[in-house]
């Protein structure tokens, strides 16, 4: 088990303080086992056994559980009297109305609290008004580049193991099937996708169309980084035969992505300084289902998947992440933070001197002094264009 150090660190950071710690992320993206790795921690920190609670409410032996007031009465007889009791809930939007027993052992003493889902309904706004102010969310993605090289012993090659990464899934468990048989791979990914349309998307949501509802996320996977509207979607699918209203193509979108298949980035006018409303850009969770659903036309198209690749490194680094646009030009990403704004810039080359112009043109327009950076697949010294930076994407991916 490779251990995450950024949310490992997290965890370490808010372990014993009065505040519940919310996991969040895709099914499989390696959040139950953050929890073990956690536990081991513990452990080695000379916690005892009775100390810990853990409970999986996805495995049947734990079934009765669900039932959330037989939960509440099975942890309340486990814990600790006079110790801190470190209390494990994994998958835990599986218990109808768990947010009540979440409040019910949050306000018990001497009670650490770690819970995790994955979709967006276990931060829904019932549970978020009841628990205000008492929840931090860590929200985890699939291995960014620089986690998924600690799987291998050797280093080198980094350019083929790049390309390996964006063709062979970012899931921590598809890097074993990987070293086993790459064929096997696009099994796994498939026994994770159902599992989300059937579990968490179609019987949650209460939708029956199986069919539309996968041309919708696949056509939306064929189109990471173009903009993208709910119309264009709906007269997309009609000429294919699949008639779906605006509205039920708008459930859906938003059905994908509490389901953290996809990712929205919204535009912004950087001389109006306002966000705006339309246009949106969805991009993929991992490139790997991509290719799953797309066959060999996923291979399509380079530069945008670098710029998939980029939206969730960014994520990842904690930014909020928005498109730009600047007059009639747009920039691919603006990364803000509590204490900084950059702007990023993807290509897969500007060897090309018009596409090297093309790609600066919008970072000149922007009348500011906040960083500017072109990013780009070249294997050329780092380079700089009146203060905008070129930097390779693989050392982008692995600087710290």
């Amino acid at each position: 088990m490779v251990e995450r150090e950024k949310y490992f660190q997290l965890l370490k950071e808010f372990k014993d303080k009065q505040i519940i710690k919310v996991i969040t992320g895709i099914r499989r993206c390696g959040k139950s086992t953050l929890l073990e790795l956690f536990q081991n921690y513990l452990r080695k920190e000379g916690i005892k056994e009775e100390q810990i609670i853990s409970i999986n409410f996805e495995n049947p032996d734990n079934e009765i559980l669900l039932d959330r007031k037989e939960l509440y009465e099975y942890i309340k007889k486990r814990l600790s009297k006079d110790k801190m009791t470190y209390v494990f809930l994994d998958e835990i939007q599986n218990v109808l109305e768990f947010e009540k027993t979440v409040d019910g052992l949050f306000i018990k003493k001497n009670v650490d609290l770690y819970i995790t889902g994955s979709n967006a309904y276990l931060l829904s706004s019932e549970l978020a008004t009841l628990l205000t102010g008492r929840f931090i969310e860590i929200k985890m993605l699939p291995l960014s580049f620089k986690e998924y090289l600690e799987f291998f012993e050797d280093k080198k090659d980094l350019e083929e193991k790049f390309n390996n990464y964006l063709r062979y899934s970012s899931f921590p468990q598809a890097v074993d099937f990987y070293k086993i048989n790459p064929l096997n791979i696009d099994l796994y990914l498939d026994g994770i996708f159902s599992t989300i349309l059937y579990k968490d998307i179609m019987t949650r949501k209460d939708i029956s169309d199986q069919m539309t509802l996968t041309k919708v996320i696949t056509y939306l996977y064929d189109n990471i980084g173009n903009s993208c509207s709910i119309k264009k979607i709906s007269d997309t699918l009609t000429l294919n035969g699949n008639i779906a209203s605006y509205n039920t193509i708008a459930n859906y979108i938003e059905a994908l992505i509490d389901s953290y298949l996809l990712y929205k980035a919204t535009r912004y006018d950087i001389k109006r300084k306002e966000h705006l409303k339309t246009q949106e850009k969805y991009y993929a969770v991992d490139i790997g289902f991509r290719y799953h659903l797309l066959g060999s036309k996923a291979g399509s198209n380079q530069g945008r998947i670098l710029e998939n690749v980029i939206y969730l490194e960014l994520l990842r680094r904690g930014y909020k992440v928005y498109v730009g646009k600047i007059d009639d030009l747009e920039i691919d990403f603006i990364a803000t933070n509590a204490n900084e704004t950059i702007y990023y810039q993807v290509s897969l080359s500007v060897r090309d001197e018009k596409t090297l112009e093309r790609e600066l043109a919008p970072l000149k327009k922007v009348n500011d002094n906040y960083p500017k950076v072109l990013l780009t697949m070249d294997r050329d010294p780092k380079a700089d264009y009146d203060g905008i930076k070129k930097i390779n994407i693989i050392d982008f991916l692995l600087e710290k």
